[in-house]
Order: C-alpha cells, then sequence, then structure tokens
C-alpha cells in the first residue's frame, strides 16, 4: 500500500507540473508580493518563499516582481498576468482590462519603459515625441506621413523599433510611427499585435506569440 501510494502521489506530482501556471499579481508589500495563481485565492508570498503550485517569488521590484515559474524567471507588473505553459517554446502574456475596458500595461521600447494602450484600429505602433526621445529614437532620415488623430491630420516619421518588450513577450525591428506632439500612452498598434494570437476572455486579453 505504500509503494502504490507513493506512485500515485508522484503521478499527481506529474500531472500539476505539466499544466500551465496562469500568475497574476494583485499588490505588492514590503519584501512580499500578493498574488493569484490559477484563478484561486489571493495569497501573500514572501521573497525566497515558495507556494504551493510551485511558484517561487524571488524579488520584488517598483510595480513589478519577478517569479520563477516553471524553472524559468518570469517578470510580472501590477495587474499582469503570466501564462507559462511547460515544453511551449511561444511565450504569453495576460492583460486585465481597466474600469474603461482598456488594455493599458508596462512595457519597453529599445529598454526604455513605456506605458502601453493595446489599440487594435491602430496599423502601427505609435508614440509622442518626448517617448521617441527617451528611447533615443533617430528620426532625421526617417520617412515622413500623416497620420489622422482625434484633432486632425497629424505629421509623423515612419521608424523601426529595435527592440519592444511586453511582459513576456519580446520583438525586434516592429514598424511604428513617432508623432510630433508628445503623447499620454504609447499605441500598441498591428505592427506588434499581428504576431499575436490574441484571446478575449470578459476582462481578460491572451496574447500568445506567434513569430
Amino acid at each position: 500500500m505504500v509503494k502504490r501510494h507513493c506512485i500515485a502521489l508522484t503521478l499527481c506530482a506529474w500531472c500539476l507540473s505539466a499544466q500551465a501556471a496562469d500568475v497574476a499579481l494583485v499588490g505588492l508589500l514590503s519584501g512580499k508580493a500578493m498574488m493569484m495563481i490559477d484563478g484561486g485565492k489571493r495569497q501573500t508570498l514572501a521573497v525566497g518563499a515558495t507556494s504551493a503550485e510551485g511558484v517561487k517569488l524571488l524579488s520584488v521590484e517598483a510595480g513589478a516582481a519577478v517569479f520563477e515559474i516553471e524553472g524559468k524567471r518570469r517578470r510580472v507588473q501590477i495587474g499582469q498576468n503570466i501564462v507559462s505553459a511547460p515544453g511551449s517554446e511561444r511565450p504569453a502574456t495576460t492583460l486585465t482590462a481597466d474600469a474603461r475596458g482598456h488594455f493599458i500595461t508596462q512595457g519597453s521600447i529599445n529598454g526604455t519603459s513605456m506605458r502601453f494602450l493595446v489599440d487594435t484600429g491602430a496599423t502601427f505602433i505609435s508614440l509622442g515625441a518626448a517617448d521617441a526621445k527617451r528611447a533615443r529614437i533617430d528620426t532625421s532620415q526617417a520617412e515622413t506621413g500623416m497620420s489622422m488623430t482625434a484633432n486632425g491630420p497629424a505629421k509623423v516619421w515612419k521608424v523601426k523599433l529595435a527592440s519592444v518588450k511586453l511582459g513576456n513577450l519580446s520583438m525586434s525591428d516592429v514598424d511604428a510611427t513617432v508623432h510630433e506632439q508628445d503623447m499620454p500612452v504609447v499605441l500598441l498598434g498591428m505592427s506588434f499585435l499581428n504576431r499575436m494570437e490574441i484571446r478575449r476572455d470578459g476582462l481578460s486579453m491572451t496574447l500568445t506569440q506567434r513569430f
């Protein structure tokens, strides 16, 4: 009976490890992270501790936490989900809509932190002049064009972004437009999103990288 019981426990542990881990960061405390795993109850984990589901908290940063999930380091912003599927080579991240139904999250362009707004109606990633300057984007030799905005047509420069990162997702050579005026957020348009499988489920949007 003991041997059979051990085998059953081993098989059960294997089944749990073979499932995808969905980790949502709810909030941060001093040296601790409040999170939900696989849609379960909210739990608090201290740095260095491991949850019953096998998720380990490695560190706490400003507005984010770094976890070890399925043996890999994953950085999660507050309000963001990370979905990790063992054996899958395709990274994915899940976003949660705000009170107005907008999907806003932190990411980076050329290694510089940016605030993104998911916009499936935008052809390209679009950013304002100040954000472009912070990301060291050179528009001196870029092709110019016009873009329709809420305030009418606006001059833009067409550029290539060396790198765009959003949660677990990372891309290079992404088409974008730089506006001559500042913008409150960076519009995450289809030049990034068309490389994704997009799945909506209520207030959640899961982006899975296709290539």
